[in-house]
């Protein structure tokens, strides 16, 4: 078990529906990164942008980005992550990996899928939390739209990191940064945000707004907006055993059951 886990995000653009284009570039921003990186994060649908031609691009589990992924993280001794489109069993599935150094992997399927741009006519929703432990923390993969659903995120596994990886448009950036901070202070975990920015080929607009919160809700990372950027951070073990032994909320936890 590790006391610390050094996290890496890529903030930017985003090539539309082009994968060859994307995978190249994260490639080469990962080739740059410096040495013993724990976890890599890349945004939602990271090959195509946040499309609804799933037919058009989607990919198979034995497909050309699943084999990348796997390359690079064992070239890189990382855990790699981020969503695209999957195709299985005649479904179409934002599906964020999670993928470690030895070419082994863990999926979640994205649970609440984006009505407003029309997302759950063509992807089917998920229907299982996926929490991974990783070098001995346990983290808990989140897409997008899901930040806005408090419930499913619950902290009901005493996990250590919330992640959530996205395509979060700017008109609605407040929204984004509100309920990071949210899940963060709730769950007394740290939080993981992973936007991209640019525009994508309907013109939406993305800004970004990529951060990191600790367990008491407070930013770790400074906001960089409009920019394509890469950061690294240090998630500290004792941090999160200090505050969770000194302030006991998670013990007053309500229990559930979702259906």
């Amino acid at each position: 078990m590790q006391d610390q886990l050094k996290v890496a995000f890529i903030q930017t653009e985003l090539f539309w529906e082009n994968p060859l284009e994307n995978r190249a570039y994260f490639e080469n921003k990962i080739a740059q990164l410096p040495n013993k990186v724990d976890v890599v994060l890349l945004p939602e649908m990271f090959t195509t942008g946040f499309t609804m031609n799933a037919k058009s691009v989607a990919e198979t589990m034995n497909g050309d980005t699943v084999s990348w992924m796997k390359t690079i993280a064992k070239t890189h001794n990382i855990a790699l992550a981020g969503s695209l489109v999957i195709e299985e069993d005649a479904c179409y599935y934002n599906r964020l990996l999670f993928v470690k150094p030895d070419e082994t992997l863990e999926v979640y399927d994205k649970r609440h899928t984006f009505t407003l741009a029309g997302e759950d006519k063509v992807y089917t929703s998920g229907t299982k939390k996926q929490i991974v432990t990783y070098k001995g923390w346990k983290l808990c993969l989140m897409v997008c739209y899901d930040l806005r659903f408090p419930v499913w995120a619950r902290n009901t596994d005493d996990y250590d990191v919330l992640i959530y990886v996205a395509n979060w448009p700017k008109p609605r950036i407040a929204a984004w940064d509100a309920l990071l901070k949210a899940r963060a202070i709730e769950n007394m975990c740290y939080v993981i945000g992973v936007n991209r920015v640019g525009y994508d080929e309907k013109q939406n607009e993305y800004c970004g707004h990529s951060a990191v919160y600790d367990v008491l809700g407070t930013s770790i990372t400074a906001l960089r907006p409009n920019k394509a950027y890469t950061e690294t951070v240090i998630l500290e073990r004792n941090h999160i055993n200090f505050y969770r032994n000194k302030l006991k909320f998670l013990q007053d936890r309500d229990m559930f059951t979702l259906e």
